[in-house]
């Protein structure tokens, strides 16, 4: 049956693909961004495409005002929250200012969208949130404490709010992606520059961040991937409260329930350069 689903962060990777993918398989898809020529580019293949930025309180209730209209009044029957960026980098050296940017999109502006578009679905006695998160959002990387900390808010505000909304017959769903072949690593290498001075005592982390895009290509998957496991929370009538995409990433958060944490600190801060303390380098003073 088809459906009315708004996804945020629809004019580039993930959100792109589950905006096109859906559409193609008959839904009513409204998608959203900034991004003014990836909004056409929307428009031309038959989604519904508006200006949003979900850290902007204005922005979000003139879109909601437009999907009242696109829809008479009835408002949504799926929100995919999508839109979300990585920042990483050493927790010593991240700027406040960047760290609030990174919960200001990813978990402040999740929550305004929904806190948005979640009452008439109550009202209705019917509704979806599916919450696109991670499974960084249920482990930790070095250099990732940033973006892994706005993840992990988001799964405990989902699994919140899936017990809070059930009585209202509006499901919550998280969305668990790996690593997925978009935008997504440049972009997040990009900020990474900003914390690459030369002299840094994680200069070798930095300087391998910065060249794992190409190495992790060979293992990314498909955002196709994600987009059928969005599809499938749709359609369920009783959907999940997770689904992970593509499904062999829910190993890596079970691996450290099993092994002992001095063994996956081990292995992660080895696989990111990290060398002993012994091998590395004061800050310079000042600094």
């Amino acid at each position: 049956m088809s459906q009315t689903i708004l996804i945020t962060g629809a004019t580039s990777g993930i959100g792109r693909d589950t905006a096109l993918y859906l559409a193609s398989r008959g839904h009513r898809v409204i998608g959203t961004g900034r991004n003014e020529r990836a909004l056409a580019e929307l428009r031309d293949a038959g989604v519904h495409a508006l200006r949003m930025d979900v850290t902007d309180d204005a922005s979000i209730a003139s879109a909601a005002a437009q999907v009242d209209a696109i829809t008479d009044g009835y408002g949504l029957d799926v929100l995919v929250n999508n839109a979300g960026y990585g920042l990483f980098g050493p927790l010593e050296m991240l700027s406040d200012r960047d760290v609030r940017a990174q919960f200001d999109t990813n978990v402040f502006g999740l929550l305004a969208v929904t806190r948005t578009f979640l009452p008439q679905m109550r009202e209705r006695g019917a509704g979806k949130i599916i919450n696109v998160s991670s499974v960084g959002g249920r482990l930790t990387l070095p250099l990732g404490g940033a973006y892994n900390a706005t993840k992990y808010a988001v799964e405990s505000m989902s699994d919140a709010l899936r017990m809070e909304v059930k009585q209202f017959g509006v499901s919550v769903v998280l969305i668990e992606p790996g690593y997925i072949k978009t935008n997504f690593a440049s972009t997040t290498v990009g900020l990474l520059k900003d914390y690459s001075a030369e002299g840094s005592p994680y200069a070798n982390a930095l300087a391998m961040a910065d060249d794992a895009e190409s190495k992790l290509d060979r293992f990314a998957a498909s955002p196709r991937s994600v987009a059928k496991a969005i599809e499938r929370a749709v359609v369920s009538r009783r959907p999940r409260a997770r689904y992970v995409a593509p499904w062999i990433n829910g190993f890596g958060p079970w691996l450290t329930y099993l092994l002992p944490t001095s063994l996956i600190d081990w292995f992660f801060a080895r696989a990111a350069g990290l060398r002993p303390a012994s091998t590395v380098k004061a800050l310079p003073a000042g600094a």
